[in-house]
């Protein structure tokens, strides 16, 4: 056959396939028909907001996923502060949440909404949590933290991020939760080194022994604090320190440091990984800081201030952005 011949030949065949394959319709796939238990993984994806507002309305099949028991042993209630969803609503879908746990709910995350009710509701809805996480939880305070602390027996991880809480509720949850093994205990950041405040290391110190991994970013603890943590802790392995302004790592501790710990970040290291806003304040001098005749402790309180209301920088107040509706009883 000729060189023509055979080129003309696998032309024509190309073609042909081609052709046919573009008259085929594309394969497509129905949700609907995967396993329950990979629907599950995908869902339990979203979070439970999502879940409990959206997907759980998609069809018959993905209502009844969404009320198994199974899908709310982790919930997560994520919140990056959206204005169209009120704390209130928020409170309202994570009870929801935890009523669907039927009382095998074993993780939690509340961020931007939350109070002392709400905690107690979770607290009295399972014997089981082992892990808690609130973020700026303004509205969770040391009394409703000690209250629940005795129902939280098998708790192995707390992180209470840039919230209200002090040593009080700390000591609390170290006498009566012995399984800690992670504690994150983080607090936003003001360049006012000359606040000392050790009362925090003192408490996870005396009442912690089995810490494995500890971070308190912007702490106002000093050495003696952290030699408080290393003598009280000797089991901790890890220990991230970023922005704790008033370590001093040189000599003995820092030595201390590198020979008893597996993983140490500094005061000073990089923040990139850390979640939250690590950008320090720096518009004036330290004495700028303080007006006349207030001390370091009058900063240490904020019992006295009341904000009645929130603005944009446009001067609109936040009720003007009106437009999201909830119905609880839709879900």
């Amino acid at each position: 056959m000729s060189s023509y011949s055979s080129s003309h030949t696998a032309s024509s065949s190309y073609s042909s396939s081609k052709e046919l394959s573009e008259n085929e319709e594309p394969e497509t796939r129905n949700w609907l028909d995967l396993p329950r238990d990979v629907t599950a993984s995908i869902l339990l994806k979203l979070g439970a907001v999502e879940i409990l507002t959206s997907a759980q309305h998609v069809c018959t099949s993905w209502r009844s996923i969404c009320k198994d028991p199974v899908i709310w042993r982790t919930i997560d209630m994520q919140n990056l502060g959206d204005l169209h969803i009120m704390p209130d609503d928020l409170e309202i879908l994570c009870r929801r949440a935890v009523d669907r746990s039927c009382g095998q709910l074993v993780d939690i995350n509340v961020e931007y909404f939350g109070t002392d009710d709400l905690l107690k509701y979770i607290t009295d809805s399972t014997s089981h949590l082992r892990r808690l996480r609130l973020v700026y939880c303004d509205d969770i305070s040391d009394e409703g933290l000690c209250e629940v602390a005795g129902k939280l027996p098998l708790l192995e991880e707390l992180d209470i991020s840039i919230g209200n809480i002090s040593k009080d509720s700390l000591e609390v949850i170290g006498r009566n939760c012995p399984h800690i093994r992670s504690l994150k205990f983080n607090m936003e950041v003001f360049r006012r080194p000359h606040i000392e405040l050790d009362d925090e290391a003192f408490a996870i110190a005396k009442t912690m022994p089995e810490l494995r991994h500890l971070q308190l970013f912007g702490n106002k603890l000093t050495n003696v604090g952290l030699l408080a943590i290393l003598d009280g802790c000797p089991r901790l392995e890890s220990l991230d320190l970023r922005q704790c302004f008033n370590i001093n790592m040189e000599g003995a501790l820092g030595k201390r440091c590198a020979e008893q710990l597996k993983d140490l970040r500094r005061p000073n290291d990089p923040t990139d990984d850390y979640p939250f806003d690590a950008t320090i304040p720096d518009g004036g001098s330290f004495d700028e800081d303080y007006p006349l005749g207030i001390s370091d402790t009058d900063f240490l309180s904020d019992d006295d201030y009341e904000y009645d209301f929130y603005a944009f920088s446009d001067g609109s107040d936040i009720s003007d952005d009106v437009g999201y509706y909830f119905d609880p009883d839709t879900y």
